[in-house]
This record gives structure tokens, sequence and C-alpha cells, in this order.
């Protein structure tokens, strides 16, 4: 049995027993398998062993990977996302997780509409106020997506957070729980081309966590393929 197979059944275990201590059907979790950096081979077993949701950081890796990788893969654009970039992946992901900003939003739009294409995204948020991440302020998050939503050819279907790197992931507990609140909020305003059935959040180290407070999509990806490294460098991440 490969590393690959056996961090994948641990984390599908994982999920199980979570969903089952809080209720939850574990079908509702989505698994989002974080390939950045690992080689298509690696990519190939987890494809084997019945994943097809895939997150990529870098624009250029997850092309690469997208014309090598067969063609039911769903690819997520989970890292920060640079406008010049938005025309190599429009309408050719199923979900761009980080939409941080009107410019950004926008130029996403405008390309989905040249290439007749739509293209679903998720608000990231920057639940943990870390100076360090990407993301809006709880604050601000409202609003946002009220003016987001206008747009055409996108939609907005959901949130996305990467909280705090802890020892113990109970401590991201509240981190989790907020931006449940806050889907609920966005929700209650009823807003026109907007669902909030997505919540992106949880990692490696804390998706158990974030399941418990309401995680419909999680990104794991040491736990499935070992520590992160550049296949086409060999450095360590």
């Amino acid at each position: 049995m490969s590393e690959v197979y056996e961090g994948l059944k641990n984390v599908v275990e994982q999920v199980k027993e979570t969903c089952a201590k809080v209720g939850r059907d574990p079908d509702e979790v989505c698994l989002v398998a974080v390939s950045k950096t690992k080689p298509a081979d690696m990519i190939r077993e987890a494809y084997a062993a019945g994943v097809r949701d895939f997150g990529e950081n870098k624009v250029q890796e997850l092309c690469d990977k997208m014309e090598r990788l067969p063609q039911d893969i769903r690819w997520h654009m989970i890292g920060h996302l640079q406008r010049n970039k938005v025309k190599f992946i429009v309408g050719k992901v199923a979900l761009i997780h980080s939409v941080d900003s009107m410019r950004l939003a926008a130029e996403i739009s405008r390309l989905a509409v040249l290439n007749n294409v739509e293209q679903d995204i998720l608000i990231e948020v920057n639940v943990g106020g870390e100076a360090t991440k990407f993301g809006l302020s709880t604050e601000e998050t409202i609003q946002f997506v009220k003016e987001a939503a206008k747009l055409p050819n996108i939609h907005i279907k959901g949130l996305m957070t990467s909280a705090p790197y802890v020892e113990d992931s109970k401590e991201n507990l509240p981190i989790f729980h907020k931006m449940k609140e806050l889907a609920v909020d966005i929700s209650k305003e009823n807003i026109d081309n907007v669902s909030m059935n997505i919540l992106s959040m949880g990692m490696s180290q804390d998706f158990v966590a974030a399941i418990q407070e309401g995680s419909t999509m999680i990104r794991v990806g040491s736990k499935i393929f070992g520590q992160r490294y550049y296949f086409n460098q060999g450095e360590q991440m």
C-alpha cells in the first residue's frame, strides 16, 4: 500500500469519525487534496484512490498539471491569485478560493465574459486578522459580497479562510466558529447570485476542528502526500 493511499485512507477515516461525533453526514465534506509541489505520479495515485478535487497554489504549476493529468479532475486555485494570471485559469478551474479584492473579482468577471464562460469563486476572509495573510476582514466581507455579486459571469459559492498555525488545533475552533457565523449572516441577506454552501476551511493540522464548526471543504496536503517539496528542484519547503 502506497504512502499516498495510506495517508488518504487515514484522512477519510478522520473525516468520518469527526462527522459521526458531531452528527454530520461525511458526504457534506469535500476533500481537496493539496497537490502543490507534488509530482504528477503522486497525484495519479490519489486519483486512482478516488480523489477528483485537487488544489494548487501557483497558476503555472496548475496549468502544467492540468495538461498532463486526467480531464475529469476538478482543479481548485487555492493560492493568492494575481490579476495578470487570471486569463490562464478562468473557466478552466472548478473553483477559485482566493478572491480578496474587487479588482481581482472584476478581472475574473471581465475575462469570464470575454471567454463566454462562468466561474465559481469563494471570498477569502482573514478571520484571524493575521498581517502575513491575504483576505478581507470579517467586518468588510458582507459589503464586499454585495458588490462582487453584481459582476456578470461569476458566482459566489461561499467563503474561504486559512486559520493561524497552532500546535493544538482546538485553538482554532473560535476562528472556524466565527467563519460559520459570518456565512450564516451573509445567507440571511438573501443576496442574488450568492450562496454560502461552501465553507473552505481546515487544513492538515486543523481540519478536524474545522469540520466540527461546519466546514464543507477541507484542503489537505501533507497528511496525504507527506511534507511539501519542489519536485523540479528537490528542495524542502
